[in-house]
């Protein structure tokens, strides 16, 4: 490790390309007509998507156009007021809602209801997602390419034509749970009802394919955040001044803080996720659920459990060296005052 490298904060690690992606490169402009066959995917996806969030709050909708015009399940969908205060949050989490107001909701433009859900889904669901170097869509696809390589007839390029056939999204799901599809027996030319158009929509299929990542990929994320943190907390390279040691110091609080706590969560949902779903299939009389190998929950119990002992050690050093460098200036201040002398006495 050079001289720079042991020098770069926690945050050096978790930098992530948010601004990016959001600059929308099809903005909706409200008086370009959406292709039917699109429309028809968007409102089924984006119904799909919304419902299972609404359902959490014990409500869902029919008809996406129609049942967010008074804002109530806006509401409910973000936990917020109104239609008006619903886009005013939606824009304070970075979402740029182009040409989308509230009164284009209230009136049930459908047009306008399909392009701020998507900013939702955009924001909420892919903006995040992180494949090595790569993020958003770029991230999505390469995990995407990743996961389906193995399988025949299956080639993902891109979020539309890769997916006409729907084998694509059959691998994805066969890759994580073999025991639900039988791939082998599966052709190309069985349909499946989203994909069965001559080119299926990009933010259709961006929304299904994002709800497979976060299903799927929660496992990955979570030991790939520890293996990038340990090396930054096993980094014992002394600072020369108390200020940079101090640094040092806020950083690993900062970490503390901010950058743990989300983690935390992410390591307690999938250990609910995992024995909710053994708990179901057991009832139902299916084989129990066995994720890939590396990623168990031992798996990533045994790597928390590595961070920590890691963390714990990072702290204890920094504390350590901090104390050291208090009692260099103690005794560096000391020397300064003896090279001085004692003070003369005025009229001597």
């Amino acid at each position: 490790m050079t001289a720079v490298e042991t020098q770069m904060t926690y945050s050096s690690y978790v930098i992530h390309q948010e601004e990016a992606y959001m600059i929308q490169e099809d903005s909706w402009d409200r008086d370009l007509l959406l292709d039917p066959a699109w429309e028809k995917q968007q409102r089924k996806t984006f119904t799909a998507w919304c419902n299972s969030h609404l359902r959490k709050a014990g409500t869902q909708i029919e008809n996406i156009e129609e049942d967010f015009r008074n804002g109530l399940k806006l509401m409910l969908l973000l936990e917020i007021a109104n239609v008006n205060k619903a886009l005013d949050f939606i824009c304070s989490k970075g979402v740029k809602l182009v040409s989308i107001g509230a009164e284009e909701i209230v009136d049930g433009n459908v047009k306008m209801t399909l392009g701020m859900i998507w900013t939702i889904i955009l924001r909420f669901a892919i903006q995040d997602i992180s494949v090595e170097e790569t993020s958003a869509k770029e991230g999505l696809l390469l995990w995407c390419q990743r996961k389906t390589a193995p399988y025949r007839n299956v080639n993902v390029q891109n979020f539309h034509i890769s997916w006409k056939d729907g084998l694509a999204l059959c691998a994805l799901i066969h890759r994580h749970r073999p025991d639900l599809i039988d791939y082998s027996k599966l052709r190309k030319d069985d349909p499946i009802d989203i994909v069965n158009t001559p080119k299926p929509d990009e933010k259709a299929i961006m929304t299904y394919v994002s709800c497979f990542y976060h299903a799927f990929a929660g496992a990955e994320q979570l030991l790939e955040w520890i293996r990038r943190t340990i090396p930054w907390l096993e980094n014992r390279a002394a600072e020369q001044t108390m200020r940079a040691m101090q640094q040092k110091l806020e950083d690993f609080r900062d970490y503390r803080r901010v950058h743990k706590p989300p983690r935390v969560q992410e390591k307690c949902q999938l250990e609910i996720n995992f024995n909710t779903l053994q708990t179901k299939l057991r009832l139902s009389n299916r084989p129990a659920f066995m994720p890939s190998e590396g990623k168990m929950v031992s798996d990533i119990a045994n790597a928390w459990k590595g961070l920590e002992q890691v963390e714990k050690g990072y702290e204890e050093w920094l504390l350590t060296e901090i104390r050291r460098l208090e009692r260099l200036d103690h005794l560096a201040e000391k020397f300064k005052q003896k090279q001085r002398g004692p003070a003369v006495p005025e009229g001597l």
